[in-house]
């Protein structure tokens, strides 16, 4: 696992030091997790999505096309 260092005003520090039963390290931690998780999630659901709008651009071509073909016979 690698480390990380992080800022925080020191405002935020000095509510931090005020609640010591906190792991803030394994709290922050987690919320990286979570939110890596959302984007990978995300980057998936886009993919998937091109690939439908690839199938629906080509399906609509095809329909396109049969009905240009109905209308010049």
């Amino acid at each position: 696992m690698v480390s990380i260092t992080l800022s925080v005003p020191e405002e935020i520090r000095e509510i931090m030091k005020k609640h010591p039963e906190i792991n803030w390290s394994v709290l922050v931690r987690k919320m990286l997790i979570e939110k890596a998780k959302e984007l990978s999630l995300k980057e998936e659901m886009f993919k998937e999505l091109n690939r439908e709008k690839s199938f629906s651009e080509w399906a609509v071509n095809i329909v396109r096309k049969g009905r240009k073909n109905e209308a010049d016979n």
